[in-house]
């Protein structure tokens, strides 16, 4: 089993939901449908707890199997729980217009992420800029959560303990990756600010500037992340940047019912 689905499957109460949940994200994230012993390959997985994980989403339609093939792809079935879940995620569609504002604004790739502790985010919402730098992001990407200027926000504002800040941080990847007590140092910086930014820390060239969204006061529930290449946005004035991000993260903020810190 691969690390990662090894640690949630240890750490998990139910084992089979994890299984299952890493199935339909390989499966989400490929661009063809794949064979049983490419999937269990992948995942790390014994071939016949694999086949088992796969006929249960066969079966619940999450998952779909051609029997000429003898490969599976994610099924419609998804798409109602999506429909769901948008019809709930206020964020998502709240967001969608200053990302669009922003992105034009200052030629930015712009994500509206959704935050699950430190363990993970996932962006919620996309706006490409038109002509400048694109990351290549779509809705459901997902990103470890103290990677980057997002990470600094959720360290600043979250409550956590060093400790397990730490764990999570050595874990992480970057181009140019700062020492702990270096990514303290801006995550205290990002509390005085309200905040983040990585500037090529992440990714050689490209600032990432994140401003935090609240449904409740306390930890951050989302946030608003600009990125773009670092000279570009020296050029337009970071400074700028930053203060039209916090302006409609703030704004993102009292519509949803939160309060700042």
């Amino acid at each position: 089993m691969n690390p990662e689905l090894a640690q949630t499957v240890k750490d998990s109460k139910a084992p089979a939901i994890s299984r299952a949940a890493a199935v339909l994200r390989l499966l989400g994230k490929s661009d063809a449908p794949l064979g049983l012993g490419a999937i269990a390959r992948e995942l790390g997985l014994v071939p016949s707890t694999c086949l088992y994980v796969l006929r249960a989403l066969v079966a619940e339609e999450l998952v779909s199997f051609d029997a000429d093939t003898k490969r599976y792809a994610l099924a419609s079935g998804v798409l109602t729980l999506a429909r769901g879940w948008l019809r709930r995620d206020h964020f998502a569609s709240m967001a969608q217009a200053p990302l669009d504002r922003l992105a034009r604004a200052f030629d930015v790739t712009m994500l509206g992420v959704e935050i699950f502790g430190i363990d993970h985010i996932i962006a919620v919402a996309v706006s490409q800029a038109g002509g400048g730098f694109q990351l290549s992001t779509q809705v459901g990407s997902r990103f470890p959560a103290l990677i980057s200027a997002t990470g600094r926000c959720i360290a600043a504002f979250g409550g956590y303990p060093d400790k397990q800040l730490e764990a999570k941080f050595d874990t992480l990847r970057w181009d140019d990756p700062p020492t702990f007590a270096e990514w303290q140092r801006q995550v205290a910086r990002t509390r005085e600010t309200g905040f983040g930014i990585d500037e090529g820390n992440y990714i050689a060239g490209v600032t990432v500037l994140a401003a935090p969204v609240r449904k409740a006061r306390g930890a951050p529930s989302h946030a608003l992340v600009a990125i773009g290449l670092t000279s570009a946005l020296r050029r337009t004035g970071l400074e700028a940047v930053q203060q039209a991000l916090c302006d409609e993260a703030r704004l993102l903020t009292g519509q949803l019912g939160g309060e700042e810190v």
